[in-house]
């Protein structure tokens, strides 16, 4: 399951952040009408309408909402990840091999068995 759930997270977060990009350009700067409040524009205040949000701010709200959970579950994913090993010497088995037993028809081979040479 993590192993869809993080590029699935990661593409979600990624449209997000564009959606915001481009709803944070649609919408009305509170400034951008001053110029029509010094008698060029009868309509208008200094710092625009103060009502209530409109729907592109609404929608932003909700999608920096939905951005900062995205990033709040990635950085989780993120973290509690298995890990891979890093190079092909960390796959090596590192235990070390059973000892070999003799078997029973051949001598144990030790410094006071060596064979004694005849003399001439």
């Amino acid at each position: 399951m993590d192993g869809i759930l993080f590029p699935l997270a990661l593409t979600v977060h990624i449209l997000i952040g564009a959606a915001i990009v481009g709803l944070v350009l649609l919408q009305h700067g509170k400034g951008a009408d001053m110029g029509a409040a010094f008698g060029s524009g009868a309509s208008g205040s200094l710092f625009g309408a103060s009502g209530s949000a409109n729907f592109l701010s609404r929608t932003t709200a909700v999608l920096a909402t939905v951005f900062f959970l995205t990033s709040l579950g990635l950085s989780y994913l993120a973290t509690n990840r298995a890990q891979a090993p890093a190079s092909v010497m960390e796959q090596v088995n590192t235990q070390p091999a059973a000892p070999a037993v003799p078997a029973a028809s051949e001598p144990a081979a030790d410094e006071g068995s060596k064979a004694k040479e005849i003399p001439k």
